[in-house]
């Protein structure tokens, strides 16, 4: 009774600690974690999976909380409306978007195509010096090649590279929709002036721009060759997507493999690279 006589209110005191801290994480981890969501911006589960293998113990709650203790469990907004997302229609893997974008070193002008699967995010990419639909058919015989399970559907835009012109009535059955169905694939076309409507791989266009030619000078074509089979590489081999619930691409192939191995042509594990690739 004495103490309450001394408190000008009768509201509890709280009783947990003066000083809010974690039971999990070290106060030096604790800045790290801070230090680096402040310099990269990543999303929560972005966060975790890049900290993961420098703080093995770390959980998406003990994340989560860390952030709040700081201020900054909410990255800041961007200005402009974020525009209204739909989620795309469930395929079984093999339905892969295919498009071309152009790209520029030192040395001159490069057609860049590429594909990504819309299940598994498989990303396939190759330069080439022309777009011409024998390029783009060649660059469908590699992509053919290199994915071990089968592919039943691409979609593109309506590119003479891709298929013929509606004013080309007589015009001879398009090599690229031969390819497609001498391995029994179907050959899908967006809609005339809707480019959104293969929106994942424009997206996967930008990125790997961002990542290459957004950001580093190339003296010569082959310069860029390298660093794009470098970046595609660590993107299927490496890169943890929240859209697969953690997993990388080449993991999410793993998985559908034990799941569904009729899809395949091969076991996916050799496609890992290793010292004999």
């Amino acid at each position: 009774m004495a103490k309450w006589k001394k408190r000008s209110s009768v509201a509890d005191r709280p009783t947990g600690p003066q000083e809010p801290r974690s039971t999990v994480l070290s106060p030096e981890e604790e800045a790290v974690i801070v230090a680096f969501r402040k310099h990269a911006l990543l999303p929560l589960d972005d966060c975790l999976y890049a900290l993961q293998p420098t703080i093995p113990h770390l959980t998406r709650s003990s994340l989560h909380r860390c952030l709040q203790r700081h201020g900054i469990s909410r990255l800041p907004d961007v200005e402009g409306d974020k525009p209204a997302k739909k989620k795309f229609k469930s395929y079984p893997i093999g339905y892969f978007h295919i498009d071309i974008a152009e790209v520029q070193t030192a040395e001159g002008k490069l057609y860049l195509f590429v594909a990504i699967d819309r299940t598994s995010k498989f990303a396939y990419a190759e330069l080439h010096a022309k777009a011409g639909k024998m390029a783009a058919a060649q660059f469908l015989r590699n992509l053919i090649a290199v994915v071990p399970y089968a592919i039943h559907t691409v979609l593109t835009d309506n590119g003479v590279q891709f298929t013929n012109r509606a004013c080309d009535t007589y015009a001879f059955h398009h090599i690229f929709d031969r390819i497609c169905d001498e391995n029994g694939i179907e050959h899908r076309l967006t809609k005339v002036k809707h480019p959104w409507t293969n929106g994942q791989v424009e997206r996967m266009n930008r990125t790997i721009k961002d990542a290459t030619v957004k950001r580093f000078h190339y003296d010569d074509h082959d310069q860029l060759r390298r660093h794009l089979d470098d970046f595609i590489a660590a993107y299927n081999f490496g890169r943890r997507l929240k859209t697969l619930k953690g997993l990388t691409p080449y993991e999410f192939i793993c998985k559908a493999w034990t799941k569904e191995p009729q899809r395949f042509r091969l076991n996916p594990i050799q496609k890992m690279p290793g010292l004999n690739t």
